[in-house]
């Protein structure tokens, strides 16, 4: 398999620091030093789940999982128990726009499904239409526009009848 999930460790620091300073990044996720300092808040927190993502065995992305009902909000209030959000994002540039994204988002998803979630929820921002296609394309569906701490976002669910997309 081309793809490959790493648990994230303190070691990975520097370069999720340098992936999340660059301008895609910082345009999704917001002010670097804020998601650093959350990033690595998290990597010793048993409740989130955390990757590197790396093609052939090159690191590109960065994903997160979490239970949606640990991080409380308000737009996932109505999903089931032991329902899984991810947060990701490509660091790598030269890798955005590739058809990384969706591929790898479905694995992850695919994973979390088959280690018990009932399903698993993204919410990207409503103008990142970039990554609402990966997202479609890894089987992700819905529209459901939200409002939430960050701005508009976009509810999209993918279930185990989604790997058959």
């Amino acid at each position: 398999m081309p793809y490959s999930f790493q648990p994230a460790v303190h070691e990975d620091l520097p370069l999720l620091h340098r992936w999340l300073q660059t301008p895609e990044v910082v345009r999704w996720w917001g002010d670097p030093e804020e998601q650093f300092a959350l990033i690595r808040e998290d990597l010793d927190v048993q409740e989130m789940t955390q990757w590197i993502v790396s093609f052939e065995n090159r690191p590109f992305a960065y994903a997160q999982a979490y239970e949606v009902h640990q991080w409380p909000q308000s737009h996932f209030n109505h999903l089931p128990p032991g329902a899984m959000a991810i947060d990701a994002f490509i660091g790598e540039p030269s890798m955005i726009g590739c058809g990384h994204g969706g591929k790898f988002l479905r694995l992850l998803a695919e994973r979390l499904i088959d280690n018990g979630a009932p399903l698993v929820a993204i919410d990207p921002d409503v103008d990142n239409h970039r990554a609402r296609g990966a997202y479609r394309k890894a089987g992700f569906c819905g529209e459901t526009v939200v409002q939430t701490a960050g701005g508009s976002a976009v509810v999209m669910i993918f279930r185990r009848d989604s790997r058959a997309v």
